[in-house]
């Protein structure tokens, strides 16, 4: 569980990650990294997981790995980060191994796109 100074939980956050972050995706997850211009504040992670993704116990479960996996990697974000992790329906049917290798892949992507730019 994530602790809920980390819990990303307004809408209008999620919005403006998705639109201004760094994209990555596999096949199972995309990964929205955006940084905040005022720098406080810790990183937040919000999850989406739609109904494509299978029924309500489904989507919990997912959810569920997800949160668990994400919180490994909060400490590895840039101060005031906002990360939006996206399930796509290819999630309901990997395992916990293959969630978290692909989220690894994504949130390293989009951290060296960030240095670059």
């Amino acid at each position: 569980m994530l602790p809920p100074a980390h819990r990303l939980t307004d809408g209008a956050s999620f919005r403006e990650a998705v639109r201004t972050g760094r994209r990555s995706g596999t096949r199972t997850v995309v990964v929205h990294l955006a940084t905040s211009p005022s720098g406080d504040g810790p990183p937040r992670v919000g999850f989406v997981v739609s109904k494509a993704v299978g029924n309500a116990v489904l989507r919990n479960r997912v959810k569920r790995r997800l949160r668990h996996l994400a919180r490994e990697h909060v400490s590895s974000l840039p101060g005031s980060a906002v990360l939006v992790v996206r399930a796509l329906p290819a999630a309901g049917s990997a395992s916990a191994a293959e969630l978290g290798a692909d989220l690894a892949r994504c949130l390293r992507r989009v951290q060296v796109q960030e240095v670059d730019a």
